[in-house]
């Protein structure tokens, strides 16, 4: 583990980031206080996609849901009907 104060880390900072993507353990310490670690980013792993991974919700729900047509009411309030003016 190498200690370094945060003075020397703003000169030296590229050398730095090199050396802990190496793998070596930077400290970055103000005076003499150990204040933060500098460590490499470690890239997420990608999770494998599943083929059919919601196969059991197929047929739930019916066509009805997306093809019917929508109450006068509703439409009204897509359309704005009760939309708020900003006077009450």
């Amino acid at each position: 583990m190498t200690i370094v104060t945060i003075h020397k880390a703003k000169t030296d900072l590229s050398k730095l980031i090199a050396r802990a993507e190496a793998g070596e353990e930077i400290v970055l310490a103000r005076g003499n206080k150990p204040a933060v670690k500098l460590v490499p980013v470690e890239e997420p792993q990608a999770k494998p996609r599943i083929p059919g991974a919601f196969a059991h919700l197929r047929g739930k729900i019916p066509d009805s849901f997306f093809f019917d047509s929508l109450p006068e009411d509703e439409l009204e309030a897509w359309e704005g009907k009760y939309s708020f003016d900003g006077e009450m």
